[in-house]
C-alpha cells in the first residue's frame, strides 16, 4: 500500500492508483464497466454514450447494485453549456397510500422498520421502476449512439460471461439467505449451492436476452406495449405488489436545473430535492465557510467535529423540509442562503458535540453505483443509479434475469410526515453526482454510492480537495465520519487519539468497515488533462485515453513518400 500524508500529517494509505489522459476518462466501481465506456469513448461517442453503455454493463457485472427496474439522478454538464440533472427516480404505485405499512412497535423513526420488513424485502417493496426510460431519454437528448450500439458491451457480457470478483461473491454471500428464497436469483447466484468462486465465469443468459429485447425496443419494451412491460406487472401481482401496466406507462423522467453553491471561489453543483445532495451540501458548505477549515488541518479531532455537527445540522433539516417538490414545498433558497447558514454557524458549539433538531424556520413546510465521464469535447457525466437496498427486493421477475427493487423503503412508513409514503410521490435520495467549476471551467466531478451516507461523503471530498488541496486519489480514499444525530461513524484509519478526544468532546463513537461506497471522480487539470481516481470501498476501476487517430492526410505506404 502507498503511503501519502495528508495537512497536519495525517497519513493518507491510497490503495489505488489514478490515471490520467487527455481524449477522456472514465471512471466505474467495476473494470468491466470502464472498459464498456472506454470502449465506446474510443469508438467516437461522447460522455454521456459512454456513460449509458457503462451503467447498461453495470446491470451485468454488479446486479446487486443496479438494474433496468431500479432509478437513479443523472447530472450533466455539457460543452455547449447546458447543465441539466436528469431525475429518474423511482415513484410510489398508485395504489400506495399512507399507511400501506404497519411501522415495527420500537423502532426508531429513521430505520424506517415495518412489521414483517415488508417495505424492505418482497413485492411491496417495490417502486415504480424509472432507470431505463431516464437512460434512454438522456442518451436520445444528449448522446450521440443509438441504443443498440451503447447497449452491446452489455448484452456481451451477459451472454458470454465475466469473471467474479471477490466484492461481488461476497455481497452474493451477504445476501444469500433472501436470494435462496427467490428460484430465479438462487438458479442464477447460487447454482453450485453457495456464493459462486472468486475467478468463476458468470453467464446470465435470460437477462441477455432481455437486454437484446431493450435495444430492439428501447424503453418501450417496459414502459410502453412492448414485450416486458406486462410480463413485470402480472409478475409482481403474482408476488402481491401493486404496481400496474399503468404505473409503468406513466413513469417519467424529469428534467431539473441543478442547485450551485458557491465556497472559495468555487461553484459546486448537485442535484435538487428530492435528492438531498444540492441543498444540503450547499447548505453545509456555507456553513463551514466562516470557519478556518483548511487551517484545522485534515483529521484532526477539531475539523472532524466540526463536519459531524455540520452533518447532524443538515440531516435535521432535511427530516423536516427535503422531499419531492410536487408534494412539499421545499424552501431550498432559504437553507442555501449564506443568512441561514449564519444563523445554523452560530448554534455550533465547537467545544462540544449537541444534539440538532430542525431550524424552527423550517417547521411550516443504501446500495447503489456511481459512473463519472468526461471526453475531450468538454462533456461530463455523474450519475448515480440504484435498486436500492442490495438486490433490491430481493426478488426476480422470473425469466427475465430483472431484479427488482425496493424503493418503497426509502419513504417514511408513518403517515403525515414529508417523507410519508402518497401515491405518484418521488422517492427522496441522498444521491449526490456532484460537478464543481471555477472560474466557469470544470474543475471536478465526482460522486459515490451509499444510501444515506452518500451526500455526506460527497461533501467530505469536497472539502478535501478544495479546502486540503488533496490529490483526487487522496480525497475519495481519504477516511470518511458520518452521523445523523446518533453514533458518530469512523473508519477505522482514524487514529485512536483522535477518537478519543471526540467521544471527550461528547460524541457517542462507533467504529465501522466503510462509511458509504466507491467514490469515483475526475478533476480537470490546468493543461487540459483530465486524472480519474477511484477509492477501495468497491470494485472501482479508472481508464483514462491518450493517443487518438492519425494525422491528417496521413497514411502507410511502403515506399518513401516523396515531400
Amino acid at each position: 500500500m502507498a503511503q501519502s500524508v495528508g495537512s497536519n500529517g495525517f497519513p493518507l494509505g491510497l490503495e489505488k492508483s489514478p490515471a490520467t489522459g487527455t481524449r477522456g476518462v472514465v471512471a466505474t466501481n467495476h473494470p468491466m464497466a470502464s472498459a464498456a465506456g472506454a470502449e465506446v469513448l474510443l469508438a467516437g461517442g461522447n460522455a454521456v454514450d459512454a456513460a449509458i453503455a457503462a451503467l447498461f454493463a453495470l446491470t451485468v457485472v454488479e446486479p446487486m447494485m443496479v438494474g433496468l427496474t431500479g432509478g437513479g439522478v443523472c447530472h450533466l454538464r455539457m460543452a455547449d453549456g447546458r447543465h441539466k440533472v436528469v431525475d429518474g427516480l423511482s415513484t410510489a404505485p398508485a395504489a400506495a397510500t399512507p399507511t400501506i405499512y404497519t411501522p415495527a412497535p420500537g423502532s426508531a423513526p429513521e430505520e424506517r422498520e415495518t412489521v414483517g420488513r415488508a417495505n424492505a424485502i418482497g413485492a411491496l417493496s417495490v417502486a415504480v421502476p424509472a432507470a431505463l426510460r431516464a437512460w434512454c431519454v438522456t442518451l436520445a437528448e444528449y448522446g450521440t449512439w443509438p441504443l443498440a450500439d451503447v447497449m452491446a458491451p452489455a448484452i456481451r457480457l451477459a451472454s458470454e460471461g465475466f469473471r467474479v470478483t471477490p466484492y461481488l461473491s461476497d455481497s452474493i454471500g451477504d445476501a444469500a439467505a433472501d436470494l435462496a428464497r427467490d428460484p430465479d436469483l438462487a438458479a442464477r447466484f447460487l447454482a453450485g449451492g453457495g456464493k459462486p468462486a472468486v475467478g468463476s465465469k458468470l453467464v446470465q443468459g435470460a437477462y441477455a436476452e432481455t437486454l437484446r429485447c431493450v435495444a430492439r425496443e428501447g424503453d418501450a419494451a417496459l414502459h410502453g406495449d412492448g414485450s416486458l412491460g406486462g410480463v413485470v406487472a402480472d409478475a409482481i401481482a403474482r408476488m402481491g405488489g401493486i404496481i400496474t401496466r399503468d404505473d409503468l406507462r406513466a413513469s417519467r423522467p424529469i428534467r431539473r436545473d441543478p442547485i450551485g453553491g458557491a465556497y472559495r471561489g468555487y461553484d459546486v453543483f448537485a442535484p435538487p430535492p428530492p435528492a438531498s445532495a444540492g441543498v444540503h451540501v450547499a447548505q453545509m458548505l456555507n456553513v463551514l465557510e466562516g470557519f478556518d477549515f483548511a487551517g484545522l488541518g485534515f483529521g484532526t479531532v477539531e475539523g472532524f467535529h466540526l463536519v459531524a455537527e455540520a452533518l447532524k445540522m443538515a440531516f435535521a433539516d432535511r427530516s423536516a423540509a427535503t422531499a419531492d417538490p410536487d408534494f412539499v414545498k421545499v424552501p431550498v433558497a432559504h437553507l442555501t442562503s449564506k443568512e441561514y447558514a449564519a444563523l445554523r454557524r452560530a448554534e455550533i458549539d465547537m467545544g462540544a458535540a449537541k444534539a440538532w433538531s430542525a431550524h424552527p424556520s423550517l417547521m411550516e413546510s443504501n446500495c447503489t453505483t456511481h459512473v463519472t465521464v468526461a471526453d475531450s469535447h468538454g462533456n461530463i457525466v455523474a450519475t448515480t443509479q440504484t435498486i436500492n437496498a442490495l438486490f433490491g427486493a430481493r426478488i426476480a421477475i422470473p425469466g427475465t434475469g430483472l431484479i427488482c427493487n425496493n424503493y418503497m423503503h426509502n419513504f417514511d412508513p408513518r403517515p403525515g410526515f414529508a417523507l410519508s409514503v402518497e401515491a405518484g410521490k418521488r422517492v427522496y435520495t441522498s444521491m449526490a453526482p456532484t460537478i464543481a467549476l471555477k472560474d466557469g471551467k470544470p474543475a471536478f466531478a465526482l460522486g459515490l454510492p451509499g444510501g444515506l451516507r452518500i451526500f455526506t461523503s460527497a461533501f467530505q471530498a469536497v472539502l478535501n480537495l478544495i479546502d486540503h488541496g488533496m490529490t483526487p486519489q487522496q480525497a475519495v480514499e481519504a477516511p470518511r465520519i458520518w452521523t445523523q444525530g446518533q453514533a458518530l461513524e469512523l473508519e477505522p484509519a482514524v487514529p485512536a487519539e483522535v477518537a478519543d478526544a471526540l467521544v471527550a468532546r461528547g460524541h457517542r463513537v462507533q467504529r465501522v468497515r466503510t462509511i458509504g461506497g466507491g467514490m469515483n471522480a475526475i478533476v480537470f487539470n490546468p493543461d487540459g488533462s483530465m486524472t480519474g481516481a477511484a477509492c477501495w470501498r468497491a470494485d472501482g476501476s479508472v481508464v483514462a485515453l491518450g493517443g487518438g487517430l492519425a494525422r491528417a492526410g496521413i497514411r502507410f505506404s511502403a515506399d518513401a513518400p516523396v515531400l
